[in-house]
């Protein structure tokens, strides 16, 4: 059976039922706790876009990211600051590249707004198991419709969502002005399905899935507590992570609707800020 070190340790009990949980239907008790640090906190869980990474076409910091990989490096090593790890409204598989990215191969992440729960070291998805497969239909519906009646106009999906819509328009402001169509529409027809902005994107989930649900699904599986959970967001679409956590700070891009709950604002933007903020989480 495959063992893998460090804070990616399953154990003997685990190894037979994981090769089984990635060819059959998730097994939502596994469990990857996260040990306890010398620091304030165990576990700090961020947002890539405006956090991590820009939202836009802009390159990433790779310098900044380097220096998050290294403190996840001796995170691991030294048990003496918190691991960081993501939540996410982006598709999986830009998670999982981030939390490879940023050297976190030891606790599971949020991607899809939700709909999927990740273990980079074990190469684990979970998809909320209140997920139907009424509700996926629903989503490639709604998704078939959008494509109809705003593909000709410009507006175009996000690749790899598995039960939600990503909205994009170079042109932020028409994409916002038919945000209220389209969720009247969703509401006429039926599809459960909630509407919700971000600075670029219109974002289409399932009503009963969110950041929130992903992050109590997090949380029971690496079995920290709030005092010992920290968090970072830059917009309003965050509060979830800022709900469930004992500390919450932003980059200084901010909104400022978020920064107001915010315990500790960064001087830099995005990645800066992040690394900004993880010296105040030691």
């Amino acid at each position: 059976m495959r063992r893998t070190g460090g804070w990616g340790r399953v154990g003997d009990v685990f190894g037979l039922a994981l090769s089984v949980v990635r060819t059959l239907a998730p097994m939502q008790t596994l469990r990857f706790p996260v040990p306890r640090t010398s620091s304030r906190f165990d576990l700090v869980i961020a947002d890539i876009d405006g956090c991590l990474a820009p939202e836009g076409s802009e390159a990433m910091d790779i310098e900044s990211l380097a220096k998050i990989a290294e403190h996840n490096r001796l995170a691991r090593e030294r048990r003496d600051r918190p691991l960081v790890t993501v939540c996410s409204g982006r598709p999986q598989p830009y998670a999982e590249a981030m939390c490879k990215l940023i050297g976190n191969l030891w606790a599971p992440c949020v991607a899809e707004n939700g709909v999927w729960l990740y273990h980079p070291g074990e190469n684990l998805y979970l998809m909320d198991p209140a997920i139907t497969a009424e509700d996926r239909r629903a989503v490639r519906e709604a998704a078939a419709w959008l494509e109809e009646t705003y593909g000709p106009r410009g507006v175009t999906q996000q690749p790899g969502k598995a039960a939600a819509v990503s909205l994009y328009h170079a042109d932020t402001a028409y994409l916002k002005s038919i945000a209220p169509e389209i969720e009247r529409e969703f509401e006429r027809r039926g599809w459960p399905l909630r509407v919700s902005m971000t600075w670029l994107y219109i974002n289409c989930d399932l009503k009963h899935v969110s950041k929130g649900t992903g992050l109590d699904r997090l949380i029971e599986a690496t079995r920290v507590e709030r005092e010992r959970l920290a968090g970072i967001g830059d917009t309003t679409g965050d509060r979830p992570i800022r709900e469930r956590v004992a500390w919450f700070a932003c980059p200084a891009n901010a909104q400022e609707e978020i920064k107001r709950e915010a315990d500790f604002v960064a001087g830099g933007r995005e990645a800066v800020g992040v690394v900004e903020i993880l010296q105040r989480a030691k």
